[in-house]
């Protein structure tokens, strides 16, 4: 029997390029779905994707580490004094409006690495390596040794991996081929060419009675405007980050000079005690 597996990664709350992700995959044919994590922040997404998600037949999930940063911002466990922790903070008390503690700690319970098998072929599937779903390791130019702890362990010929927020393929040492679908909500690019488009990355795996037919790495045009419309309808926290992020490509979650500099102008840490004190 022919599977078509849709690979979707780093949604990040880009409710629109989810919308558009999954209309072109429904028009694919597509039988199931593999979520690599990253589903929510810094965008719109709260409520709406979790909806979306449930009525999809998602066959494998996996945890990413923003799931765990927004565990970790709901359950006070960040120092706020830093600007990205605060930023964090902030953007999880934006995803509380319309979700639940529980349902945040569910996602915390996802596990970080699934082993599966299809016709034969088996795939290991992870957020990035297989006991760490942050970090560079696993970035374009990566150490070799590095991907190929993607097989340590097991006996997987496929393994595939998301967060880095770039499309490619390549191959372990032993000749196992790995694939990254690329981020739906926020395509990354150091070429600034490359950057031009950012359209929403996802893949297809398509594997029939004979092994791998196909690994199609599709790119989905969406309504970028319209996101940030809902962004600002919303009153998105730090809304000329995700912005920036969306329009030219460029990522601030580390800038903590910028991220400082947009909470103090905002107020952002005093909201975010006051949000707090109204929890206790």
């Amino acid at each position: 029997m022919k599977r078509r597996i849709a690979l979707l990664s780093d949604v990040h709350g880009n409710a629109t390029a989810l919308e558009a992700v999954l209309a072109d995959a429904e028009s694919q044919a597509v039988t199931d779905y593999w979520f690599l994590g990253d589903l929510l922040m810094p965008g719109t997404g709260r409520r709406n994707i979790l909806d979306k998600l449930e009525r999809l037949p998602i066959s494998l999930q996996v945890r990413g580490n923003w799931e765990d940063s927004l565990w970790h911002a709901l359950h006070q466990k960040l120092d706020l004094t830093r600007p990205s922790h605060l930023y964090l903070t902030k953007l999880c008390h934006f995803v509380l409006e319309e979700i639940l503690p529980e349902e945040i700690d569910r996602m915390r319970e996802l596990p970080l690495q699934v082993l599966t098998e299809v016709a034969g072929l088996k795939i290991a599937v992870s957020h990035h390596l297989p006991d760490k779903n942050w970090g560079r390791e696993l970035i374009h130019i990566g150490n070799q040794s590095d991907f190929d702890r993607l097989f340590e362990g097991n006996e997987a010929v496929i393994a595939i991996y998301g967060h880095i927020h770039q499309q490619f393929l390549r191959y372990g040492t032993g000749g196992q081929l790995i694939i990254n679908p690329g981020s739906i909500g926020q395509p990354f690019f150091l070429d600034a060419t490359l950057r031009q488009d950012l359209r929403a990355q996802y893949a297809i795996l398509e594997i029939d009675e004979t092994g791998l037919k196909d690994v199609d790495m599709r790119r989905v045009a969406y309504d970028v405007e319209h996101e940030l419309a809902r962004a600002r309808e919303l009153q998105l926290p730090y809304y000329e980050i995700y912005e920036e992020s969306l329009v030219n490509g460029i990522h601030h979650t580390h800038n903590h000079d910028l991220l400082r500099e947009i909470s103090e102008r905002e107020g952002y840490f005093e909201d975010v005690q006051d949000f707090i004190r109204n929890l206790d």
